[in-house]
């Protein structure tokens, strides 16, 4: 390796290029530019103002922030939702007043009156919610008349009752004491804040009616046609913003025992920057709790900064709206882009050196010299199946194979013309095992592992593993679940991948060429599914060997098969078998004779490997050409490999033509034949093999004649 293409390796494999474009595909990455604008407000105002980090202020400020936050809350769930509610400062007044005639007029307990103040602000956001949900008007404008309602109701009752409240001689401890009073330091109000705040996260990310919010607030229409009850939904994040209003207001009457014609004035316009600056959408549907009270925080720290530095109302407001102007731009501008960043810097391509591959045309001498005689294999459901990516049969030759439909289909012996639909999984099946009761267990793309009952009752095995510590993305999910083997202690052994990629983007996974996928095991006995090996090039198929001591595993993009020890004296060992194949390795299947097929789903080519050792390129190319004009792995040619416990080659089988079977992902021998599978292709394929056993099967091959 020459000088250059040393230090182009050093800079692209060695450099963790992909950490940024993990970093911003994540949604909480919307939260970083808010808590870098909340410490820039915490630095700006503890540098310049004295004493504004100091207890008695931070107390002060904490009382305010806990009423403040829970109104900002409720209109975060709003905002997610679809809505916006700018009746939320008036629904405060509203529910101050009501708490304080039922203490001050009506000498009623404080239980009384949190219920009246909670029941003031219900009733607005009921009002709010069957006005816009069930009626469909229009939020901004609904919003904006009840605000002008509620305002105007709050200065004719402030006007007749105002005196006599402030004027009232009761007085109440528990009242008092909840306005003022602390717990481990902390102001009452605050500590309810954060109960609130971490109730309505729960809701919102763990409930049914959380997701229900989000997916109203992405999209209605995609929602209704869910079965989600949109109007309901709307009406319930109206309610629930007018309940947090008449909690703050309970809050805030407790805190000063009285009101005046400003209270609540301007609460909106704080209240809608809080939220949009915290990194919630205005557009609905993309936003979290997280956000809105990183933005309460900001935006009542400034507000605070600013008055202490003398700065009138009318410049306070001015700032707040510059925030706001300024937060509705970031978020449509992000919005709009954030697609573009992330397809310019996520894809990161490493550097890869392939060896120089074994040629495998015909006649040229070698192990993996290909032949035609995949050309002429009989076509089952020949035009009726669309991409059989794995095959496998039963004990009475029953033929089994999943297609892009999200079904396995089970086409029946002896002639394989009458088939029916076994069972509707639906992501896409592909690899197949058998269990010793005959229950059908795939690996679904995207989802996980699948088992099918002989009665075609699916259930799900497993969807997850443990996530890596240090890992950005959640490689806990299962992305691209491929292929499975199992073994005599019913534990299945299969793998994942990639871990970065879905199945349907394998071809960026194979450009970037990173050695994301791994091997992991599910015990039915625990229900526990385990990582047992990583950094495998798009891990493949899986085999158990013969004797049950070790797996053989497929690493597609490297070319290699490699066995991994499963028990005996070296157990979690692994080595390498065959390497600097010609053709990328897919599914491995035990062979009659004590050895093992091998599927290619395609060739190398010299333009791939040369592009592998460019990755500058690479990433430039995925930049820049749409996606019809990349380079990528042939996966128009492929064929059947046949090999022994050592990787040494024993055959091949090869459509060179490319009209029955120009890609092959799978094969499964039984009784002599030689069944074929392709994830490209419209039929299944069988040929009989040559001084093969005839009563051999896979299935007795696992569990005994006598199972």
């Amino acid at each position: 390796m020459s000088l250059r293409e040393t230090l182009i390796r050093l800079r692209y494999n060695r450099v963790p290029d992909h950490l940024l474009g993990e970093i911003l595909s994540k949604s909480w990455t919307d939260n970083l530019v808010p808590f870098a604008f909340l410490l820039a407000v915490v630095i700006s105002f503890g540098t310049l103002l004295p004493g504004f980090f100091a207890a008695s202020s931070l107390i002060d400020t904490t009382r305010q922030l806990g009423e403040f936050l829970i109104v900002v809350l409720g209109l975060t769930v709003v905002i997610i939702a679809g809505g916006i509610d700018l009746s939320v400062g008036s629904i405060f007044a509203l529910a101050a007043f009501a708490v304080l005639s039922v203490i001050y007029i009506a000498e009623g307990p404080v239980w009384l009156a949190l219920i009246a103040g909670l029941g003031a602000g219900a009733a607005f956001g009921a009002l709010n919610g069957v006005l816009i949900g069930y009626l469909r008007l229009r939020a901004f404008l609904t919003t904006l008349v009840t605000l002008i309602i509620g305002r105007s109701l709050y200065d004719i009752l402030i006007t007749a009752w105002g005196t006599r409240i402030q004027s009232s001689p009761v007085w109440n401890d528990t009242f008092d004491g909840i306005g003022s009073g602390s717990l481990w330091f902390l102001p009452l109000s605050a500590l309810i804040a954060v109960f609130f705040a971490i109730t309505a996260h729960l809701v919102m990310s763990r409930s049914r009616i959380g997701w229900h919010f989000m997916a109203v607030g992405g999209a209605r229409r995609s929602a209704f046609n869910a079965g989600i009850n949109v109007r309901r939904t709307v009406f319930l994040s109206y309610v629930i913003s007018g309940l947090a209003c008449g909690l703050a207001g309970f809050l805030f009457a407790a805190r000063l025992s009285g009101i005046g014609p400003g209270t609540g004035l301007g609460m909106e316009l704080a209240a809608l920057t809080a939220a949009v600056v915290g990194g919630n959408s205005l557009g609905g549907g993309r936003g979290s709790v997280v956000k809105g009270v990183l933005g309460a925080i900001a935006v009542l720290l400034t507000t605070n900064g600013l008055i202490r530095m003398g700065a009138g109302t009318g410049t306070s407001q001015m700032i707040v709206g510059l925030m706001l102007g300024a937060a509705i731009i970031l978020d449509m501008r992000w919005l709009k882009n954030r697609h573009k960043v992330l397809s310019e810097i996520y894809v990161a391509p490493l550097h890869h050196a392939m060896a120089p591959a074994i040629p495998a045309l015909p006649g040229s001498g070698t192990a993996f010299a290909l032949n035609d005689r995949l050309a002429g294999a009989e076509a089952i459901a020949l035009g009726t199946v669309e991409g059989p990516e794995d095959v496998i049969l039963d004990e009475a030759d029953n033929l089994y194979a999943g297609t892009r439909h999200g079904e396995i289909v089970k086409w029946f012996a002896p002639d394989y013309t009458r088939s029916e639909i076994f069972a509707h999984i639906g992501g896409f099946p592909l690899g197949l095992a058998m269990t010793r009761d005959q229950r059908v267990i795939s690996c679904v793309g995207a989802m996980g592992l699948y088992g099918v009952t002989q009665a075609g009752e699916v259930s799900e095995l497993t969807t997850e593993t443990g996530r890596s510590l240090f890992s950005v993305v959640d490689d806990a999910r299962l992305r691209d679940p491929n292929d499975l083997d199992i073994a005599p202690d019913g534990r299945i052994w299969f793998t994942d991948s990639t871990t970065r990629y879905d199945a349907h983007d394998w071809a960026l996974d194979s450009i970037e060429s990173r050695p994301t996928g791994r091997l992991l095991v599910y015990d039915p006995k625990t229900g526990t599914t385990r990582t047992m090996l990583r950094g495998l090039r798009y891990a493949n198929g899986v085999c158990l060997s013969h004797d049950g001591q070790s797996l053989l595993i497929a690493e597609s993009w490297a070319c290699t098969v490699h066995r991994y020890w499963i028990s005996g004296p070296r157990a979690g060992q692994l080595e390498t078998v065959i390497k600097d194949m010609p053709g990328y390795p897919d599914n491995i299947n035990r062979a009659s004779d004590g050895t093992y097929w091998m599927a290619w789903l395609g060739m190398r080519t010299p333009s791939f490997d040369l592009a592998l050792r460019h990755p500058g390129m690479r990433k430039r190319m995925t930049r820049n050409l749409p996606q019809d004009d990349w380079l990528f792995p042939n996966i128009n040619t492929g064929g059947v490999v046949k090999f022994d416990d050592n990787g040494r080659i024993l055959g091949t089988l090869g459509d060179l033509g490319g009209l029955s079977h120009p890609m092959v992902t799978s094969m499964r021998e039984h009784k002599g034949w030689l069944y074929i599978g392709g994830i490209l292709n419209n039929r299944i394929g069988r040929i009989r093999l040559e001084g093969a056993d005839p009563t051999w099967t896979s299935w007795q091959s696992y569990w005994g004649p006598g199972a």
